[in-house]
């Protein structure tokens, strides 16, 4: 016969193994994203790492001796006279793109929240310049801003103005690449912030048109406020996205002319891979330069975010 306490035992043996069954079946599940981040995300930050502590020259690169140098390559790079230019390039790139994608993508937000006739089609045409590849895109605006045959300064001609040179001048460089970039990101600020609204109750938009507020107030103190959640998360994406952007600069102005339209970005690829004698030290410095800004802001994010 069973006693009690036998029984006791036994089904507390059979949790444990319901609850270690439980534990691998977890694991099991979690494993392809540990993989994924593991050799996606978490190896090559430590690859990036290595070579910014290490004098890599072409041959040590492929034989892996290279000899740790500690922070030299972090000085080389302060020391560089391309480092603050560069620096205040990619704070006005960033700073500038986001600013105006935020507000052009939030004002057209709220025009098609509107729903008039042909206003999911106009949507979806403005999605064009975020699924293009940024290969066409940048190949695009090259053509656009031409000096000589560039549709641009063939308009600004009919209406009186002189010729620009929007890619060759040091002068505009870089606000050329800040207008195809805007252009690039507006249709992503549209799509994120077109949803946020979607989620605020009309409920309240009445209740305060009942209260006598203007169209002005409505959004001041209402869309606003409840639309900031979706707002930071947007601003935190197009941050992070507009520091790492290379190849739209690259092809357009490739950081030129007399490195004008530089920014950390270019001159990390530049250091490493644009050079007959590459330096993959300084140019990975760069590269987590960038990583720490990223991750400076993620920081200032999530801070506000559990503080909210």
């Amino acid at each position: 016969m069973t006693t009690h306490a036998e029984t006791l035992v036994r089904t507390r043996g059979a949790s444990r193994v319901r609850r270690a069954r439980g534990q691998w079946a977890a694991w099991a599940f979690l494993a392809p994203v540990i993989i994924y981040l593991v050799a996606f995300y978490a190896y090559p930050l430590y690859r990036n790492l290595d070579l910014s502590l290490r004098h890599y020259t072409v041959r040590s690169f492929v034989q892996g001796d290279a000899p740790f140098s500690g922070a030299d390559n972090y000085r080389t790079v302060f020391d560089d006279s391309t480092f603050l230019p560069a620096l205040l390039h990619t704070m006005i790139f960033t700073f500038a793109s986001i600013a105006v994608q935020f507000a052009l993508g939030l004002a057209l937000a709220v025009f098609f929240t509107q729903h008039f006739k042909l206003s999911a089609t106009l949507r979806a045409l403005f999605l064009v310049p975020w699924l293009l590849p940024l290969i066409v895109s940048a190949s695009t605006w090259s053509w656009m801003l031409n000096s000589d045959s560039g549709i641009v300064n063939y308009a600004l001609n009919l209406v009186g103005v002189d010729q620009i040179n929007w890619l060759t001048s040091p002068d505009w460089a870089l606000t050329s690449v800040i207008i195809a970039n805007i252009w690039i990101g507006i249709p992503f600020n549209l799509v994120i912030l077109y949803s946020g609204l979607q989620g605020i109750p009309g409920e309240i938009y009445e209740a305060a048109a009942l209260d006598g507020a203007s169209g002005w107030q409505r959004f001041w103190r209402v869309t606003f406020p409840l639309l900031r959640p979706v707002s930071a998360i947007t601003l935190l994406l197009g941050l992070v996205y507009t520091l790492k952007v290379f190849d739209l600069i690259w092809i357009m102005t490739k950081g030129g002319p007399t490195d004008a339209s530089t920014t950390l970005a270019t001159w990390s690829y530049r250091l490493s891979f644009g050079n007959l004698l590459p330096e993959f030290g300084p140019g990975a410095a760069v590269g987590n330069l960038l990583i720490i800004i990223a991750l400076f802001f993620g920081l200032l994010y999530i801070r506000r975010q559990r503080r909210d």
